[in-house]
């Protein structure tokens, strides 16, 4: 079942409250909700997480975590699904979103290579910034919803296999006595 897969990655409560980054947060931590693990704190968590996983910014766990609390879905799993995005799938989502934001706005693709300097970065801002941002957040949304509406599908799939189960072993049972 997913709610055993995830539980099983994700900290504890307790912990988390006590982290001084957090403590800005105040009372809002101590809502019951926010670290129950149920169908909808785990899907709305997983949209948030993958929604916010495709900004270009260095502060998404911060994102993520700012809208799942006032949503009242699973803190942890919404901060951590953001990882997707890590340094090293970085570079092929980022690019794959620039390759979605050239085909969405209908311009070609520039060739430009990558160096480690502020002027490359303000001149990227202003050739290939605005294709980049947009494609970005075309995978946002699409990313956010997929991941949404796919949870539940998967969640609601394993809840009626266990119910099958337990339907078979009863029947099981009965046909023993």
């Amino acid at each position: 079942m997913p709610k055993k897969f995830i539980r099983k990655y994700l900290p504890d409560h307790n912990s988390i409250k006590e982290k001084k980054s957090l403590k800005l947060f105040g009372s809002l931590l101590h809502d019951p909700n926010l670290w129950h693990l149920n169908r909808h704190s785990a899907c709305g968590a997983f949209g948030i997480g993958l929604f916010y996983a495709f900004w270009p910014v260095p502060f998404q766990m911060w994102l993520s975590a700012l809208t799942a609390i006032p949503m009242r879905v699973n803190l942890p799993l919404s901060v951590a699904t953001v990882w997707i995005t890590n340094p090293f799938t970085m570079p092929p989502i980022f690019y794959g979103a620039y390759k979605v934001g050239t085909f969405a706005a209908g311009t070609p693709e520039r060739d430009f290579n990558f160096e480690l300097s502020w002027q490359w970065l303000i001149e990227s801002i202003n050739t290939i910034g605005p294709v980049f941002l947009l494609g970005c957040l075309i995978c946002s949304v699409v990313a956010g919803l997929l991941g949404y509406f796919g949870l539940q599908l998967v969640w609601r799939l394993q809840v009626t296999r266990a119910w099958e189960k337990r339907k078979l072993r009863f029947i099981m049972l009965r046909k023993k006595r």
